[in-house]
This record gives C-alpha cells, structure tokens and sequence, in this order.
C-alpha cells in the first residue's frame, strides 16, 4: 500500500490538482484494468500517463491513433529474414507495459478491435502464434469528444472492456498558476523519481485479488448490477464483465485504504465510474436529459447497505 501512495506522490509532481483522477487510475492498475480518458486536447493525459510509467519504471509506448494506422501497427507482424531463412516476428507497440492509444476513435474499426485480444488476454496472436505482453500490462487511451469528423465511435464490446471512464477537465485558476511557475525552466517530467517496479506492481495486484469480498457485499454488487438491468432508464445494463470489474475495484479501493476486506462504501465508490459507460440509455432517458451517472446514483441510494465486518 505504502508504494502506491510513493507512486501517485510522484505523479503528482507532474499532474496539478488532479488528486482523485490519479487515485483512480492507480486503482485500476492495480485491479488489472484498463483505462478510457475521455477528454479534450491539451488537459494532460499523456502527461499523467509517462508521469505513472516513470514511477513504476514500466516500458511505455504511445501511438497516436490515425485513419492509417494498421491492426499490425498495435500487434507486431511476421518478416521473412533471408540470413536465417526464416519468419521472424517483429513486435507491436502494444507489447509493452503500458500502452497509452491517443484518439483511439480516430482509427478504423479493425484497428480499434486489434486492441480487443491485446486489452482481454494480455497477449497477441499473429500468423497463429501467440505472443504474451509483459506483466503489468496496462492500456490508457484516450478520446476526444470535441470535434466529429472522421471519429468512429467505440462499438460496445470494445468500450466493456475498458474498466473505468473518466475525464480530467480543466484545471482550476489557482492550479493553473501552479502549473505555469512549476513549468518555468523545467519539465516537472524530470522531477519523477521511479519508486516503483514491475515486480512490485505485481504483488501488490496480488494482494488486490486476495482482498476479502463477504458474501454480503458480493450480493450488494449483484444486486446493483441487476437494477440497472432492469431499470425503465436504461435499453442495456451492465454485463457480467462489468460485475466483475466492479468487484475487483472495489477490491483495489479497500487496499488503498489499508484493508483488507471491502466494505459497502468501497463499492459506491467506484460504481459509477465502472459502470456509467456500459450503459445504453433508453430513448426516455434522453429526452429526459437524465444522465447515467444519475440513474446510477438513484440505484445506489434505492438499494440497502449491508452490515458487513471484517474477516
């Protein structure tokens, strides 16, 4: 628990006031996730993202997503090598530890679904090969959702996969005017101290998995997840993926709040960021002008607490 307050200590040297997004990605690092920014240009999002890989001392890769990148671009390919006289495969830059994927809805449907294997299992397959990424592995792309020309929207299988949805926004004056100093004649990039490792990250997602979850707040869950499958509000609920996801940062929340068991308000915590966006809203929703967030905020307050104690 100790390096992950190390870690987001040292991101905040690079990322001003932005304290609850940063807890929140390190959140779904270590529950095994992956993360969908979706934000305007400009706010910071690949400046948190190399900030994180510094700290962890993880291998990071960028890709600006355009209407030409290729599916290969992300998984690797095959080259014939005449010297040894055979096929030699040549990674991807998905294969790293974290990849950030700019504009990821800038790209062509067969690029953006390249990342399906990649973001699920961890590992590519090329000519019927499979290759494994290195552990962690984590993605973070990033959306803008100003400006609609040449934009293909997430189909909802891919946006599923992603663990959480969140937005940085802009900063405030008083945040903006610490940015401005903290930037004259020096990059607060360079200030990072790597006080983590891979290794490390993976203990302490092990430590993550092994957070006790009672039966009663594992029903919670379920019980949640069921009313927004059976709300009017609401055309698609949330999957068993989105269940999942939901438990396992409740999980990751206990832990950076030094227990070791999830209580109720670990699970309110994190549900609407985990769930807002699997959600389709029904046509009344939207004439409503009733936001996901708000239907979700009404299930939780519908549905009772249970008492629930340690192991």
């Amino acid at each position: 628990m100790k390096q992950a307050v190390k870690i987001i200590k040292e991101v905040k040297k690079a990322v001003v006031g932005k304290d609850d997004v940063l807890v929140k990605v390190m959140e779904v690092i270590l529950a095994g996730g992956n993360i969908l920014l979706e934000d305007i240009p400009g706010v910071g999002k690949t400046t948190m993202a190399l900030a994180f890989s510094k700290a962890m001392q993880l291998e990071c890769r960028r890709v600006q997503f355009t209407p030409d990148v290729m599916p290969s671009d992300i998984t690797g390919f095959t080259m014939y090598n005449k010297a040894t006289g055979k096929f030699e495969y040549k990674k991807g830059a998905g294969l790293c530890n974290l990849l950030l994927a700019d504009e990821i809805n800038r790209t062509s449907s067969k690029t953006q679904s390249a990342l399906l294997e990649l973001m699920e299992e961890h590992s590519v397959t090329v000519d019927g090969v499979t290759h494994e990424c290195p552990s962690p592995h984590i993605v973070i792309a990033t959306q803008n959702p100003v400006g609609t020309a040449g934009a293909l929207p997430l189909p909802e299988s891919q946006m599923d996969r992603f663990t959480v949805k969140l937005s940085m926004g802009y900063p405030t004056l008083e945040n903006e005017v610490t940015m401005l100093r903290d930037r004259q004649g020096a990059n607060p990039l360079t200030q990072v101290e790597p006080v983590a490792s891979a290794y490390d990250i993976m203990e302490m997602r092990s430590a993550v998995e092994n957070t006790y979850r009672s039966d009663e707040v594992l029903e919670y869950i379920a019980r949640l997840v069921k009313a927004t499958r059976e709300d009017p509000m609401i055309s698609l609920g949330i999957s068993p993926r989105g269940t999942l996801a939901v438990s396992n940062m409740a999980a990751s929340s206990a832990f950076l709040h030094k227990r070791d068991y999830v209580i109720p308000e670990d699970v309110k915590r994190v549900f609407t960021d985990v769930c807002a966006h699997r959600m389709i809203m029904s046509p009344q929703a939207k004439i409503s002008d009733v936001s996901a967030a708000d239907i979700l905020e009404d299930i939780m307050n519908a549905i009772p607490e249970p008492t629930v104690r340690g192991k």
